[in-house]
């Protein structure tokens, strides 16, 4: 039997922090990183990563290239003696630039592992290891796109897409999809509205992207959509739930009139204030919350995923929200107060998928859906992992892997 092991990281463990140093946050961060990898010692691992570099590209860019070499010469990796990493570092291309980072890894004892040239529409039989970066629009084992600016915006220079590869493993062919969605501009304008227009915007987004995986050009196979989708609880909902028996004070720009920060103060107790929300804070009094049963009383407002019920799977989630953390090394369970703490960054799949990684020899069930470092600061997102395990020939009723896996 096979492994295939999913991981989602973000990237913004490699920028450069004033509270912790990069080098420090890198060598935590693969630490955590590493001991996943020696629990479940999986044969075929995938780890997406978004924003890679951080804000400061430029700058971070040795710490990428570091990055990049110790993963790939690792002792801990010693094992996995052919890769695939594909970085979008041409971020002088503001047409094109996603900061996205995708790499994969596979165990020595894996045989006949192929990957699509989606040019030649042939597979391809995988040796070695190869590093693809700078500008990824020429690379035919893989297809990049970025965004249209009109999807979002108020965001002038807006990073957001997806890569897309496809694999043939064990007769198995499916794709793996990493994506990049919008964030939330202000957080009070997410309030304003139920679902806020934010959301709207992932929506199309998201339904952008399988449409075009799923479109005429290549043989469907079941796919894996994970990364950094930005979905938050519904805003609204929420504040209207923690702050049920609190007065709102609203304050507005003395220029403009327009509303710079909300108030929410306890109608007894001397007004206490439970919270306080402008474009970019959301400071609420009592963050056990968002810790305590690892959030599981807010994954009622985690809505976002439901309009795609008929597309994408999820297991449950049992972690708590991984965004947003503090970048401080001493406050690895700590959230900033910049956000309301929400579960953005996820591993989907299509519904084939799902039946591939739920099925296999004996009915045995070994699949497992978490996040990765959660007592040690690992930057502003919590990576999360999916480990599952397919046996051999599971994916033959889903797709006619003899007609779409030709090797050249």
């Amino acid at each position: 039997m096979s492994w295939l092991f999913l991981y989602l990281a973000r990237g913004s463990q490699l920028s450069t922090f004033v509270i912790v140093s990069p080098e420090n946050l890198q060598k935590n961060w693969l630490r955590e990183f590493y001991q996943v990898v020696h629990t479940h010692k999986p044969h075929f691992m995938a780890l997406h990563c978004q924003e890679f570099g951080g804000k400061n590209y430029e700058a971070s860019m040795s710490h990428v290239d570091k990055f990049v070499k110790e993963l790939l010469s690792s002792d801990a990796m010693k094992d996995y003696n052919r890769a695939r990493v594909y970085l979008d570092e041409n971020y002088k291309s503001q047409e094109h630039f996603t900061a996205l980072g995708s790499f994969y890894f596979l165990h020595e004892s894996l045989k006949n592992i192929y990957q699509f040239d989606f040019k030649a529409k042939k597979y391809k039989k995988v040796t070695g290891k190869e590093i693809y970066s700078d500008t990824l629009e020429s690379t035919p084992m893989l297809e990049k796109e970025k965004f249209p600016q009109d999807y979002f915006p108020e965001c002038k220079w807006s990073r957001k897409g997806f890569i897309r590869t496809r694999w043939c493993i064990t007769d198995c062919a499916f794709d793996l999809v990493n994506i990049h969605l919008f964030h939330d501009a202000s957080n009070l304008i997410a309030w304003e509205t139920s679902p806020s227009v934010y959301s709207g915007i992932r929506h199309k987004a998201l339904g952008y992207v399988l449409d075009r995986i799923i479109d005429q050009r290549f043989e469907k196979v079941s796919y894996f959509v994970f990364g950094d989708f930005n979905f938050r609880l519904d805003a609204k909902a929420v504040v209207e739930t923690l702050c049920a028996k609190a007065t709102m004070q609203t304050i507005r720009a003395a220029d403009t009139n327009e509303v710079v920060k909300l108030i929410f103060r306890e109608s007894d107790n001397d007004r206490k204030v439970m919270l306080q929300l402008e474009k970019k804070l959301f400071d609420y009094f009592n963050q056990d919350v968002f810790r305590d049963n690892n959030g599981t009383a807010l994954l009622e407002f985690d809505r976002e995923l439901s309009v795609f019920k008929d597309r994408l799977y999820e297991l449950d989630i049992s972690f708590p929200p991984s965004y947003p953390y503090s970048e401080d090394s001493s406050q690895g369970k700590q959230y900033m107060n910049t956000r309301c703490p929400a579960w953005c960054d996820r591993i989907l799949m299509s519904h084939s998928a799902k039946e591939l990684i739920l099925k296999s020899e004996n009915d045995e069930k070994i699949v497992i859906y978490d996040h990765i470092g959660p007592n040690v600061c690992m930057g502003d997102h919590k990576p999360v992992f999916l480990s599952f395990r397919i046996a051999a020939g599971a994916g033959k009723p889903i797709a006619n892997v003899h007609k779409c896996c030709v090797v050249q």
